[in-house]
């Protein structure tokens, strides 16, 4: 036990050597956090996603530094990505919930025309927009553009003409 101590320490009274140690444990932890969270945490990037990058990072960030208990901080984290997989099965087995908690789609130029009321429930200007078309469909005439939308994750999409 005395062993454990030196090397982690207890408290915030911490050297480098036993932050270190403490930085290796969160490192190993996190991913195996990564790993039962599954590919979707960071990788979709929705709101719910980043909800769980932010969450995760400043919580175990506490268990580095000596902030908060090292036990509590990782079990909080556990429950976070088991909370996080309870929502990521919900958004695919109901579309209701999906939408609820990551919104739909919002179409903000179609047939030649910018939509400003959709542009602005979006808060997103036409050169926001320009920056998603030349993107996504490679190009900056509108002429070959036939829908543009910001998908549920913030990103602008377009979809050329056929």
């Amino acid at each position: 036990m005395e062993l454990l101590l030196k090397i982690f320490g207890e408290g915030k009274d911490l050297n480098a050597l036993q932050m270190s140690s403490r930085g290796v444990v969160i490192f190993i932890i996190a991913f195996l956090l990564i790993r039962v969270s599954g590919r979707r945490s960071f990788g979709v990037r929705t709101p719910l996603d980043n909800i769980i990058t932010i969450s995760l990072g400043a919580i175990m960030s506490r268990a580095v530094v000596g902030a908060s208990a090292f036990v509590p901080v990782i079990v909080c984290c556990f429950v976070i990505v088991f909370l996080h997989r309870v929502f990521g099965w919900l958004i695919v087995h109901h579309k209701a919930f999906g939408r609820f908690v990551e919104g739909d789609k919002i179409l903000l130029f179609d047939q030649g025309k910018f939509i400003k009321s959709h542009m602005e429930k979006g808060l997103v200007c036409e050169e926001d927009i320009m920056q998603g078309v030349r993107k996504s469909a490679l190009t900056e005439d509108m002429e070959g553009v036939e829908t543009v939308y910001m998908e549920r994750n913030g990103e602008i999409s377009a979809i050329r003409k056929k």
